[in-house]
């Protein structure tokens, strides 16, 4: 995983309109990086949900939310139509930006092992910093806490 106070890896990746989306493009700007794992199932559902309506106040934070799973382009179009989501997704196919942060790993579910990702959340500053970082994300509430976080890191 990534650590607080280090440089966050370089990523080039496709969004959902297949726009390649890289962090060296976005400096000046705080990004909220969020990691989940599959399109369209109940919990990336509430958390895409929780982020997009929250993404006004975060955009007024100078803040730009970015989620980022393994799916398909066509697959984060597909969720971002059906849920009316305002915000960017990014395709890791290859899971090579998602094993840089850290968060794909080893997960077990019903006693079985599989390579999978953890949710998490990540605040990189307009220097590109990793400012703070949320592992095994519960989304209850989870959007209106990165918010505060981000407000007290701007100082607001």
């Amino acid at each position: 995983m990534v650590t607080l106070g280090s440089a966050a890896p370089e990523f080039c990746l496709p969004n959902q309109d297949d726009v390649e989306i890289c962090l060296r493009d976005l400096r000046g700007k705080w990004i909220v990086l969020y990691f989940y794992p599959k399109d369209n199932t109940p919990g990336c559902t509430t958390e895409a949900c929780d982020f997009s309506e929250a993404a006004p106040d975060f955009s007024a934070l100078d803040a730009v939310i970015l989620g980022v799973s393994a799916d398909s382009t066509k697959s984060h179009r597909g969720f971002i139509e059906k849920k009316d989501l305002m915000i960017t997704l990014l395709s890791d196919e290859t899971t090579t930006m998602m094993q840089e942060y850290g968060v794909w790993a080893l997960k077990k579910n019903y006693g079985k092992e599989y390579m999978g990702i953890v949710r998490s959340t990540i605040i990189i500053d307009q220097e590109g910093i990793v400012q703070a970082i949320w592992k095994n994300v519960k989304v209850k509430e989870h959007a209106r806490i990165v918010k505060e976080k981000l407000e007290v890191l701007q100082g607001k």
